[in-house]
């Protein structure tokens, strides 16, 4: 399958590049500076994981089965809407949390309760956008012989886009897990500020999130 990582130079999207193509994906990095996606994508090449596109926006569109908006919050607005025609009949992941600088382990919502409720705002009811990887450490994400111990809840309106990225989620060595409509962004993207707060409490790196009696 072919994955467009919009924001893809960044640390998460980054280890997303990595997992798939190491899973055998076509993936292309995105930014809206080409060269510096290109080194982006030169350079996880050379990791030896599988070989890893780059470019603008329009570059890593073109032909792309799934996109994943990996930008941060502030960007991200601005982004989906001029990405919008684009955009609108694709089946579009948003990673995307909106944490409020400097209080990164605040629970902070936005305007529309969610990102994720925003981006399906400025996209319309025709794109079959998914939520989902708001809890994934990104240092765990860049190590792909690292077992991530973690689960990925996963939320859209739409059950075959749902599934299908649930199944994108096994490939990156995760368990994805259904939790429902996508209104129930609104509790997935609140957690990571949480998980922030642990992470800073108890001195570690990557605090994720397991759910038990699930076989």
């Amino acid at each position: 399958m072919r994955i467009a990582i919009l924001g893809g130079t960044g640390r998460e999207g980054r280890g997303l590049a990595l997992r798939w193509a190491k899973a055998g994906h076509s993936v292309v990095v995105g930014s809206r500076d080409a060269e510096r996606a290109g080194a982006a994508a030169r350079e996880l090449s050379g990791l030896g994981f599988g070989t890893i596109e780059g470019g603008d926006y329009a570059h890593s569109l073109d032909g792309a089965e799934v996109v994943v908006i990996a930008v941060p919050y502030t960007a991200h607005g601005e982004l989906l809407t001029a990405l919008k025609a684009t955009l609108a009949s694709r089946i579009v992941v948003d990673i995307t949390v909106p944490l409020a600088p400097p209080r990164l382990r605040v629970v902070s919502l936005p305007p529309g309760q969610a990102a994720a409720l925003e981006a399906q705002a400025i996209l319309g009811a025709e794109c079959k956008l998914v939520a989902t990887l708001h809890h994934v450490s990104s240092v765990h994400l860049g190590d792909p012989a690292h077992a991530v111990e973690c689960d990925v809840l996963t939320c859209s309106d739409h059950d075959d886009a749902r599934a299908l990225v649930i199944g994108l989620i096994g490939d990156l060595g995760l368990r994805g897990l259904d939790a429902g409509p996508l209104r129930n962004a609104i509790a997935l993207e609140s957690l990571t500020p949480v998980l922030l707060h642990l992470n800073k409490r108890y001195k570690v790196d990557g605090t994720g999130v397991r759910f038990t009696g699930i076989a």
